[in-house]
């Protein structure tokens, strides 16, 4: 393991420790004027994010295909998550099974094997196309385009967008560092996390301007400014841990913080339209796992692009 990725790994573990320290504090400071129902949220979202830093840090350490299995395990529960959400009908049956046990696995396999133009082609477009087909073949037309909508959602945002993590541990980037590609995946994981966290942090400021009340009365617009500002000036400080120069290093940020925004905000509209507060109870504090990696799947088929046009191939 080379010195950036341990100095990146201490500094997160420095930054769960900063954040743990700081909610103690507060919670044995009653007059500290910060809201006790805010304190305990975040304090729950700092001990998720221990376990997932330490499973993360698990798989690094194991090597690519352990990185590759585990995005592969969560992809496959939150696409559970988000079928299960959405009612399906028995003539669906036949086509869920392809996506879960054909599709999915299909498609981290050539994640693993570094076959970009098949898992970036295999996916999109045959298993698009054939959801429908698979459908139409059982012979009920009862909320036919509904129907095939939902599970081609599920497919594209669960599986196919999140595949774009792990994918960054396939690319052939500059330097002579063995976990160059550790670090970037790292990085990644690290920027979306620090943009909910200070996008949640600026919305509570007194100021609030809410941008979709309908959909999620808790994002403002003070949020995604603040939160977006200060995550790029953080990829900025960080750039040394990844291949890119600091100013690309802090566009990459911005754009990540923004397309983590677009992620959290679809899928609330997602559960609004189906009546549910949250998508699972699997991790205490971040409720389901789609609800915590919704700003993951839709920033990293653009982080991985970034990096494939700064670094073709």
């Amino acid at each position: 393991m080379d010195a950036r990725t341990i100095g990146l790994i201490g500094g997160i573990l420095l930054l769960l420790g900063a954040a743990e320290a700081v909610v103690r504090i507060l919670k044995n400071h009653q007059d500290s004027g910060v809201d006790p129902a805010i304190l305990a949220t975040f304090h729950l979202r700092v001990r998720a994010w221990w376990s997932l830093f330490a499973v993360l840090a698990a798989a690094f350490f194991l090597g690519k295909t352990a990185t590759v299995v585990l995005f592969g395990l969560i992809a496959f529960w939150a696409l559970r998550e988000f079928i299960t959400l959405t009612p399906t009908r028995p003539g669906d049956h036949h086509a869920l099974f392809w996506v879960f046990f054909v599709f999915t696995p299909l498609q981290f396999f050539l994640v693993g094997l570094g076959q970009y133009q098949y898992y970036s082609v295999v996916i999109p477009i045959c298993g698009l196309l054939f959801i429908p087909w698979r459908i139409a073949m059982a012979g009920d037309r009862k909320r036919f385009l509904e129907r095939m909508a939902k599970i081609q959602a599920g497919l594209l945002i669960c599986v196919y967008c999140l595949s774009y993590a792990p994918a960054l541990m396939t690319l052939e980037l500059p330097g002579e560092s063995a976990g160059r590609n550790v670090n970037l995946l790292l990085f990644f994981v690290l920027i979306v996390q620090l943009s909910d966290a200070l996008q949640y942090v600026w919305a509570q400021i007194p100021s609030r301007h809410v941008i979709v009340p309908t959909i999620s009365p808790n994002r403002t617009w003070e949020g995604l400014i603040g939160g977006s500002a200060s995550v790029t000036l953080i990829g900025i400080a960080l750039y040394w841990a990844t291949p890119f120069p600091f100013y690309f290093a802090g566009l990459v940020s911005l754009a990540v913080s923004l397309l983590g925004f677009a992620g959290g905000l679809t899928m609330s509209a997602i559960k609004r339209d189906r009546g549910v507060k949250d998508y699972g109870t699997l991790v205490e504090g971040h409720h389901g796992v789609l609800d915590r990696i919704d700003s993951l799947c839709f920033a990293a088929p653009v982080f991985f692009h970034f990096t494939l046009w700064f670094f073709p191939t």
